[in-house]
């Protein structure tokens, strides 16, 4: 269950805090609708590496070479 929260409990920021944990982030709502999200530094820097694979994945996906496994070992000197 989503943890969603008024921006104004940060004036208790420990506790907003302290419900903070790698997969249970803290919405953060001003004036009724969704505003921040609070995450776990661990799981802010899973997201980016995903962001990242997916992003090369992209692009090698659009990318017309296609090589031989013999080729692809000698590319990278397997």
């Amino acid at each position: 269950m989503a943890n969603i929260k008024p921006v104004s409990d940060l004036r208790n920021y420990n506790s907003v805090l302290s419900e903070c944990t790698a997969g249970s982030p803290v919405y953060l709502t001003k004036n009724g609708r969704g505003r921040f999200v609070v995450l776990d530094v661990d799981e802010y820097q899973k997201m980016q590496a995903e962001t990242r694979l997916f992003t090369e994945l992209a692009k090698a996906e659009n990318n017309d070479t296609w090589y031989t496994i013999e080729e692809l070992r000698q590319k990278l000197g397997v």
